[in-house]
């Protein structure tokens, strides 16, 4: 079966954007397709900074109080954060929907967008009164909202791509955007590294971490709202219909009108398995590189930096590559570009003592710093793919649900894969669960794909 790229799928939608369909509409001035490009580079402060690089670490190993297990120390830290970005991902998965079909029908996506960065701002801000240890509760709650607001954002912000240019653009400009994106990471985490250690001494420090990606996000998140307009002319409410009812009646509509879209629901049936990997790999990276592999800064440092670069370069590199073989080929290419660098990562220890006793001088942390390499491509171009096949996907009268249905599958996976591995590190251990979990999805993903 080809994955839904055909001509004939495209009949199906007939778009109302200034009488074009999906095949004529043209591409966006530049200005457009950088003021959209530009709220990747400012939420990727969000994700990198505080799930992926620095405030887990200091939830996981300063905020939460350490456990009895020497083995495993940090057992109970991980689990909350684990639970923590699932219960973000589920209000994600109960709202996304809903609120993309109330975007579609009011054409306020841009309106929407604005307020979910507005208060990703104010929670992540709000992270300066944890005060460590204990006071867990409330960076656990900062945490749900944080993620959630940002969650939804990537959602609103994503729903404009079909309007940016022909479908044949959408995955170089995804690529763009994501590529920029990576860079926008790189510049948070520098500011924040100037914060010192992640070490309980050093905690007085670190409570600027919040305010810190709260203000890069906030400044670098400007230009898009100056730059980028909204694109479709809304619909008059009827009379005694709220807008909540007018969104649920319509992803209703959407899902009892599912398998006219057969290619759309076996992606994002597939998607799942992909993004529950790919949830895990983002959120526990850098715990798991200091918990089983012992990095220190220097590692972890170069670790961010390669991951990004490589990310950059894979995003950008595979969304021309998407264009030209199609998504599924792409998206399966970068799928075992994933399992591959996932069996390094567990076999860290033993590449390390085979390089070694070949005569190659190094250490385990240097090791898995190397696999980055292969994750960071296959982070870009994962994610980039994957937002743009909704994209071709998307006719313009419901481009708002199918973004909001890809939201709920990535964001249900992402719940999923964080619980399995909150609980299975608390039973066995944290290189088991990550490994075995994320090769298992990532490897269930290519086989219903």
């Amino acid at each position: 079966m080809t994955f839904g790229f055909r001509k004939n799928i495209f009949r199906n939608f007939r778009l109302k954007t200034k009488g074009q369909t999906m095949q004529d509409i043209k591409r966006a001035p530049f200005r457009e397709i950088l003021g959209w490009c530009m709220f990747d580079f400012a939420n990727s402060s969000y994700t990198t900074v505080i799930i992926s690089v620095t405030y887990g670490i200091i939830f996981s190993q300063l905020v939460v109080p350490s456990s009895s297990n020497q083995e495993n120390p940090f057992e109970y830290g991980n689990l909350l954060w684990s639970i923590a970005l699932a219960i973000s991902y589920l209000l994600v998965v109960i709202t996304g929907p809903i609120f993309g079909a109330i975007t579609d029908y009011s054409a306020r996506k841009k309106q929407f967008l604005f307020y979910s960065y507005v208060f990703c701002i104010i929670s992540t801000g709000a992270l300066w009164f944890v005060i460590a240890p204990g006071q867990y509760l409330l960076a656990f709650i900062l945490i749900i909202f944080s993620n959630f607001f940002f969650a939804s954002g990537e959602n609103f912000a994503s729903s404009f791509l079909p309007y940016l240019g022909p479908k044949e653009d959408l995955g170089k400009i995804s690529g763009y955007a994501w590529g920029i994106g990576y860079f926008g990471g790189i510049a948070a985490v520098a500011l924040v590294n100037t914060l010192g250690p992640k070490t309980m001494a050093n905690f007085n420090s670190l409570r600027l971490v919040g305010p810190y990606t709260a203000f890069f996000f906030l400044f670098a998140g400007i230009p898009t709202f100056l730059l980028l307009k909204e694109y479709t002319a809304g619909k008059e409410k009827p009379e005694g219909l709220s807008y909540l009812k007018i969104g649920i009646d319509r992803v209703t509509s959407t899902m009892k009108e599912i398998h006219k879209f057969r290619d759309m629901a076996l992606y994002l049936v597939s998607l799942f398995f992909a993004m529950a990997a790919l949830g895990i790999v983002i959120s526990f990276a850098f715990i798991y590189g200091a918990q089983e592999i012992k990095t220190e800064e220097k590692h972890e440092i170069a670790m961010f930096l390669l991951i990004q670069l490589f990310a950059a370069i894979g995003a950008i590199v595979f969304g021309y590559i998407q264009d030209k073989i199609g998504a599924k080929k792409t998206f399966n290419i970068t799928l075992l570009l994933w399992i591959f660098c996932l069996l390094l990562i567990y076999w860290v220890k033993d590449l390390t003592a085979f390089l070694v006793e070949i005569g190659i001088p190094t250490t385990q942390q240097w090791v898995f710093v190397g696999t980055t390499v292969f994750a960071g491509a296959g982070l870009g171009a994962t994610q980039s793919a994957s937002r743009a096949i909704i994209g071709l996907f998307a006719p313009e009268s419901k481009s708002g649900e199918f973004f909001g249905l890809w939201g709920l599958s990535g964001k249900i996976a992402g719940a999923f894969g964080l619980v399995a591995v909150g609980g299975l590190q608390v039973l066995f251990d944290l290189r088991n669960s990550f490994l075995v979990v994320s090769v298992f999805l990532s490897s269930l993903f290519l086989l219903i794909f």
